[in-house]
């Protein structure tokens, strides 16, 4: 049997509400290529982050560890130990070619690709400047058609007789929100509906927490900045435009990483039956409830 072929797709703080293969209710935007991965393949709906912040994210994906296993747990003051077993290794050592294009954010250089070519630190979505394979680089264009272009050119060019996984890991919609120039407004008026639990408090935080950072939205938090000073003040962060703007300059890049794959159709997930996909059965008796598991080593 032919070893698959994995191309791993991540954008960066995209919101489950403007992925419209989520439902009706959630939909902010529509995004017809992820939905219709989501028709072909497996759409997870209870996908829950420990530690939802970006490297210790990215730092578990390679890993399959917890934070606290892998030893990356911030973004400020840690970094990652690239000498520990990480998937890319294992799938180099099963004959894979391995790569890795666009945002890594861990701290020091990739491990377990044979070419990388990453954006330093967070990164900047115009005319980015990248490290490919040790050597710095710069580009000039917008940052998620660059990503997509350099996958593209390392798909052509790799070698075809051996199975291949590409992660290509855009920096969008992570703010500051920047559309590339040719979308710049083109969510303008798409209005934005006000979360029902936003100023939620849940009914178990005291009027001494609601003093504390992060417990309430931050909303009075802009009355300690000069106006004049800080523009970002003037800005309306629960509904702001730009946002589903960036998230517009992703859709075409997925179509065109499937077109360079050929990926042929294929019949919906429900052609194939009604069988649950679950990593874990209910347990017997007792529907709805799973045992605790120990933390991963």
């Amino acid at each position: 049997m032919r070893q698959p072929d994995i191309l791993f797709i991540f954008s960066d703080d995209h919101a489950s509400a403007a992925i419209s293969a989520y439902g009706e209710k959630r939909r902010l935007l529509e995004t017809p290529h992820l939905d219709r991965l989501a028709r072909e393949g497996m759409r997870f709906d209870r996908c829950l982050v420990p530690n939802s912040i970006c490297g210790p994210s990215r730092a578990t994906i390679l890993t399959g560890k917890y934070s606290h296993r892998n030893g990356f747990f911030n973004n400020s003051n840690c970094r990652f130990d690239g000498a520990q077993t990480t998937f890319p290794k294992l799938m180099q050592a099963a004959g894979y070619q391995t790569a890795i294009v666009g945002k890594w954010h861990l701290i020091g250089d990739p491990t377990g690709f044979d070419y990388w070519n990453i954006l330093p630190g967070q990164g900047i979505y115009y005319n980015p400047p990248m490290i490919r394979n040790g050597e710095k680089t710069r580009h000039e264009g917008y940052v998620t058609d660059i990503i997509t272009d350099l996958s593209i050119e390392w798909l052509k060019n790799r070698d075809k007789t051996k199975p291949f996984v590409l992660m290509a890991q855009h920096k969008a919609p992570h703010r500051e929100w920047s559309p590339a120039l040719r979308h710049l407004g083109h969510d303008k008026d798409r209005p934005y509906p006000e979360p029902e639990t936003l100023f939620d408090d849940y009914g178990v935080v005291t009027d001494r927490y609601k003093l504390v950072h992060y417990y309430t939205p931050d909303l009075d938090d802009w009355e300690l900045y000069d106006r004049e000073k800080d523009p970002l003040e003037t800005r309306n962060f629960i509904g702001d435009p730009s946002y589903g703007s960036t998230v517009t300059g992703l859709r075409a890049e997925l179509a065109r990483l499937r077109a360079e794959l050929k990926v042929p159709d294929v019949p919906p997930r429900e052609a194939y039956g009604n069988a649950r996909f679950d990593n874990e059965p209910e347990p017997a008796g007792n529907p709805g409830k799973r045992p605790r598991k120990r933390a991963a080593n």
